[in-house]
Order: structure tokens, then C-alpha cells, then sequence
């Protein structure tokens, strides 16, 4: 399918049905890496933005981003993570730098350079990418970033590890997603909860999302120094993941010298929560650094 075709394929699903049923109907793309396959899929024309959920997210947490993007004259690529959505489970790595580099891979494959959103730990992916290929980012939204090892309830970080231990891993996070969303959850919830629930049950799903739980973000931290392109940090005030949100927002924009969007009452998500506010800046940012 073209692009153009997707474009028509996608107006005309937003009309009718939910978002995440207009997302579904993207034609899904594979680039081949070492291991395995990264899923992603790719509509509009014009410069490109490379957009990569968080852990335990699943492409379609850009639905609500990936139009306003594309109308706004973008060609828009949204992966999955290694073991996420319908990316393959067969890797030997599922941390921030094994997805930095299928980010880099995915640019050059699509004809870079790109505008890089990520959330939470794709945040840190992104960082890394940008400090490995200087040359391939032009410029990094990070929504709801983890790009170092954040402040945490050590009680709370450690009973999390313990529910992402296998076999209960996947029910443990479906029944955590709610918590993420503390402000206005998107119509769709239940039904994009499903889709993640339907994509953790493919051969090896969870064993993969299990190991990218225990994710380091240490290297992505030890690249913050050696960013150069422009970014953009969006965090909700009420993100549950961090134990001050607003202070780590601040702390990421002193350190990346970064444009800093809160969003009150937002949580980890707010891409979903609060299209409308997160939309328009995403535009913007976008806009000046693909003219730049």
C-alpha cells in the first residue's frame, strides 16, 4: 500500500470508528535486524518523525499523534519495541541501547534525517541515538521520559520488579496500566488495553516485556552530555512512574537544555491523555527543527 493510500485509509477509519481501530488499519512494515524483525508502520509525506512507545506499550500509544502529525505535512513512522506489538521475541538484548539502535537502523532504512518522539524508556533510546548518529536526529520529543535512572519509592521499585517477574508479568502490568492514566483516560482505553494484551500473548511476548522491565538507563544517562540536536520534554504532573514529575521534567530540561511542556494532571501517557494540549506542541517542535 502507499502512502498515499494509507493516508486515505486512515481519513476515512478516523470517521467511523475508534482510534485505535483507524491506527490498526496501517499496513505493518518489517526491517530486518540482527535476531530479529522491528514492526513499524508509516504514513504521510514530508520530513520524517520516528515515534517509539514506552515498555509495555504497543505502537498504537501514538493514535492519537500519529494524525495530527501526518496533516501537519510529516511522514510519520511509529515502531514497536523488540518483544512489543508485533515486532519479533527472538533478541538477545531489550534494553535503551538495543532500541537506539533500531531507531538509527529505521531512519536510515526510511531516509533520515528524523524527528524522534519516544516515551518513557524510548525517551532514553532516543537520547542514545542522538548522541551515537548526530547526523540522523534533528530533534527529540521525549513524553514522559525515563533517561536516567530516575529518583523511585525503592519500596514501590522493588515490588514492581517483583510483579514483572514471569508468569504473572502480564497480568501484573495490564492491571497496572489504569494507574498510569490518573487523569482523563482516552475513550479507546479498554480497547487499546486489549490490543496490548492480545500482542503480550504471542510466543514469547512476555518473557521479552519481563527482561525489558529490567532495563538499565545508565548508558542513556552517561549520553545526555554529547546530545546536540534541539528537544522537547512533555511530562504529565501526575506521571506515577517518578517520585517528583515536575522535578524530573526540570532536571532533563537543565540537562538537555530542552524546551519543557507539563501537563497538569497528566500521567505517563499524556500523548493519549491530553491530545489536544500535547498535539500542538509536538506540531510546533517538529516544524522548527525540520526547517532548522
Amino acid at each position: 500500500m502507499t502512502h498515499a493510500a494509507n493516508v486515505i485509509s486512515f481519513l476515512a477509519m478516523t470517521s467511523t470508528t475508534s482510534a485505535s481501530a483507524a491506527f490498526a488499519q496501517l499496513e505493518v512494515h518489517y526491517l530486518d535486524r540482527p535476531d530479529g524483525r522491528i514492526a513499524y508502520r508509516v504514513t504521510g509525506e514530508g520530513p520524517l518523525v520516528v515515534c517509539a512507545p514506552g515498555m509495555g506499550e504497543i505502537a498504537a500509544s501514538f493514535r492519537y499523534t500519529v494524525p495530527a502529525l501526518r496533516d501537519a505535512g510529516f511522514r510519520v513512522a511509529v515502531m514497536d519495541l523488540r518483544g512489543h506489538g508485533e515486532s519479533d521475541a527472538t533478541f538477545s538484548a531489550y534494553d535503551d541501547v538495543a532500541a537506539g539502535t533500531d531507531i538509527l537502523a529505521l531512519i536510515a532504512h526510511l531516509g533520515g534525517p528524523a524527528t524522534v518522539i519516544g516515551n518513557s524508556m524510548a525517551a532514553g533510546a532516543a537520547v542514545w541515538a542522538a548522541s551515537e548518529q548526530p547526523s540522523a536526529v534533528c530533534g527529540l520529543g521525549l513524553l514522559g521520559p525515563f533517561v536516567r535512572n530516575a529518583p523511585t519509592n525503592p519500596a514501590a521499585a522493588a515490588l514492581f520488579r517483583l510483579l514483572m517477574l514471569r508468569p504473572w508479568a502480564r497480568a501484573a502490568w495490564l492491571a497496572s496500566l489504569p494507574q498510569l492514566y490518573p487523569g482523563r483516560r482516552p475513550a479507546d482505553f479498554a480497547e487499546h488495553r486489549d490490543d496490548i494484551r492480545t500482542a503480550m500473548r504471542r510466543p514469547g511476548a512476555t518473557a521479552a516485556f519481563a527482561r525489558t522491565t529490567r532495563t538499565d538507563h545508565a548508558p542513556a544517562a552517561a549520553r545526555i552530555p554529547r546530545v546536540t540536536a534541539p528537544v522537547l520534554v512533555i511530562m504529565g504532573t501526575a506521571d506515577p512512574d517518578f517520585t517528583d514529575a515536575r522535578a524530573e521534567a526540570a532536571w532533563i530540561g537543565e540537562h538537555l537544555r530542552a524546551e519543557v511542556v507539563l501537563v497538569e494532571g497528566a500521567g505517563h501517557y499524556p500523548q493519549a491523555e491530553e491530545p489536544a494540549q500535547v498535539n500542538p506542541a509536538l506540531v510546533a517542535f517538529c516544524r522548527k527543527v525540520s526547517r532548522a
